[in-house]
């Protein structure tokens, strides 16, 4: 009987995991297969240092060839999933069309950007989601700095030097935080620069990092406002400009750098299932796998999975649920070959961890909040031990980063018709 046949769409948090166990459980007896776009996993949490000049970008991918031995790849996007006859469609980077066949399938196809019908922001934001926009946004930080120097007018010097970041969740207060200290490091050799740098921070709720322990809030707030980014809570957005942004107060923003990380959705390709689903993510029971399908699994973003620390609610789309649930569905796949008995999905939230910059951190390490260094040590040690690959390479470049100034020049590797804000339209002109 030939091997059975385990795909894997997506390597993200969710996807790596369970490729990684499924592949210790299976000891060679099943083939399993990883369709992903990229040949690497992200560890999306250390973004921001990317961005802010403190890690190299490929400091936080790690290859799927080297990390997940005897996995096949297969590169491209799913764009089709055919359950009644257990196979899958791809495109390939170079928009080639492929089909696979399954007898299990994993869809761990992640989320994108969380757009909001907000005129002009589609045009004039970029999201931040992966290592192109990450690129992208060190670049332009550098070059508004640089363009500000020579700017013929004070009114284009302070757009310039304006940088306004939409959304205080995880990835926004993180950005914000890090930025602040990598235009510092800019303009520390341009004295007619002194003073005229402004962050801004905003959100539609009453405090940074709502759905995170308030202990972490005040934290984070207090660290941000020392550094002078500007707090603009219960504000949005009403419409991005060329020039700059109108906010919901009334008022004007001239700028010329618009962050949005409002959050994110699922996956749109989830939607082709025709399936239910529940806030945009696949429902799934317990056991992670989609009703009336039981070879078909859903974990991570794109999946809708009964909290059962928290009756009638879903749980988070974080890395910290992302992961468990990939190792728990490895399980139950083997389970349903005979090898163990499949369980149901239950985490409770060992706590989390916001990097801010500096030697300033936030932490809440199994409910016990820490801030400032240790919580820096806390939250570098989590990272470390995280991350599947690179660990030395990043304490290298974490080590460099305290000891010698960063570089602040800009490469132009990315340029922003490459990163659009609405990751499933097509790029801008």
């Amino acid at each position: 009987m030939a091997r059975p046949r385990i795909v894997i769409v997506g390597a993200g948090f969710a996807g790596f995991a369970a490729a990684r166990k499924i592949s210790h459980l299976a000891r060679g007896g099943a083939e399993i297969v990883v369709v992903n776009p990229t040949d690497y996993f992200l560890y999306l949490p250390l973004l921001p240092e990317v961005a802010a000049g403190i890690l190299e970008p490929r400091r936080v991918t790690v290859s799927l060839q080297a990390a997940l031995p005897g996995v096949r790849q297969v590169l491209g996007t799913a764009d089709g999933f055919d359950l009644d006859n257990r196979r899958i469609t791809y495109r390939d980077p170079e928009g080639w069309a492929g089909s696979i066949g399954y007898h299990r399938l994993v869809i761990a196809a992640g989320s994108v950007n969380k757009l909001l019908p907000v005129p002009g922001v589609t045009e004039y934001a970029h999201g931040f989601r992966g290592i192109p926009e990450a690129l992208y946004l060190r670049d332009h930080i550098t070059r508004q700095i640089e363009l500000a120097v020579n700017a013929p007018t004070e009114q284009e010097r302070l757009a310039r030097c304006t940088f306004v970041v939409v959304g205080a969740g995880y990835t926004g207060t993180e950005v914000a935080a890090q930025g602040v200290l990598f235009t510092d490091e800019l303009t520390a050799q341009r004295p007619e620069l002194q003073g005229k740098v402004r962050w801004l921070l905003l959100d539609t709720a009453d405090r940074l990092l709502p759905s995170l322990d308030e202990r972490l809030s005040v934290a984070s707030d207090e660290v941000l406002r020392r550094r002078g980014v500007e707090l603009l809570l219960r504000t949005s957005v009403k419409e991005a400009t060329e020039d700059g942004v109108h906010l919901s107060t009334g008022d004007f923003v001239p700028t010329r750098s618009l962050i949005w990380c409002v959050g994110v959705r699922p996956d749109p390709v989830v939607e082709g299932l025709h399936l239910p689903l529940r806030n945009g993510r696949l429902v799934v029971d317990e056991f992670l796998t989609v009703p009336g399908h039981p070879d078909v699994y859903a974990i991570g973003d794109a999946a809708a999975v009964p909290d059962l620390t928290r009756p009638g609610e879903i749980t988070g789309m974080t890395a910290q649920h992302a992961v468990r649930q990939g190792v728990a569905a490895a399980k139950n796949i083997a389970a349903s070959y005979g090898q163990g008995r499949r369980r149901p999905y239950k985490h409770y939230d060992l706590g989390f961890v916001v990097d801010l910059g500096g030697l300033d951190s936030a932490a809440n390490p199994l409910g016990v909040p820490v801030k400032g260094f240790p919580a820096k040590v806390v939250t570098r040690g989590y990272h470390l031990l995280s991350m599947p690959g690179n660990r030395v390479r990043v304490a290298a470049d974490w080590a460099l980063d305290a000891l010698l100034p960063r570089q602040g020049v800009q490469l132009g590797l990315v340029p922003g018709r490459a990163v659009p804000l609405d990751s499933s339209s097509p790029e801008k002109p």
